[in-house]
């Protein structure tokens, strides 16, 4: 039951924020627009509940046909001047709030990873997509990516198997709390890769896993 009213709410909380924040999206969308004249709007493609893959919406915050992964650059001089200003208060995420209208996230749930990640799960981690993912997690407000990626997954299933409103409540006020001390957690595509290996490296890794729909 609890999945139905935490839907609920979730579209009615979203719906005022895009009300609310309406025009200061607009703002933002435009700065970075100004900023190097490509698109404001960043789109992936991430799992979603039933390993199901959707489009993220994200405010872009790199630099246009960047090279991460061949290391010709660093990373702080791939982030634009507004997308550093929007990593540290996490405007970045606000666009996800048309992926919570769509009824492709919540706001609380596992983070929604690229699908390359899942090649390499276990079906017991694959669980982990029971549930919406979420702008904030469990994994989240227990360190971001200052943890391994086998230590979120481990939250994730945490978070699944204690599904409820209590638990969603206390992720939101640490969520408030991770925010405002601005801590630096951020993962770089260069850490994704990292992350992919460990998880290539995992002796229980499923090797025949398909994706739906792709």
């Amino acid at each position: 039951m609890y999945q139905y009213v935490k839907r609920a709410m979730d579209f009615v909380v979203a719906l005022l924020i895009a009300i609310i924040f309406g025009i200061p999206m607009i703002i933002i969308a435009i700065l970075i627009r100004l900023e190097d004249g490509g698109p404001a709007i960043f789109k992936q493609m991430r799992m979603g509940k039933d390993l199901k893959p959707f489009e993220m919406y994200k405010f872009r915050t790199m630099i246009v046909n960047r090279k991460e992964l061949e290391g010709k650059i660093s990373h702080d001089k791939m982030t634009t001047k507004i997308g550093k200003w929007l990593r540290k208060t996490s405007l970045d995420e606000l666009p996800q709030i048309f992926n919570i209208l769509k009824g492709e996230m919540s706001f609380i749930g596992p983070r929604p990873w690229v699908l390359e990640y899942y090649e390499w799960l276990t079906p017991k981690q694959k669980k982990r997509n029971k549930v919406l993912p979420g702008i904030s997690g469990l994994a989240q407000v227990k360190g971001r990516n200052g943890i391994s990626v086998l230590k979120k997954i481990e939250y994730d299933m945490q978070y699944v198997n204690h599904f409820g409103f209590k638990q969603d409540l206390k992720i939101i006020i640490n969520s408030i709390r991770v925010v405002l001390e601005k801590k630096d957690y951020e993962i770089t595509e260069v850490g994704i890769k990292d992350e992919i290996d460990m998880l290539k490296n995992n002796p229980k890794k499923n090797k025949n896993f398909k994706i739906k729909g792709v």
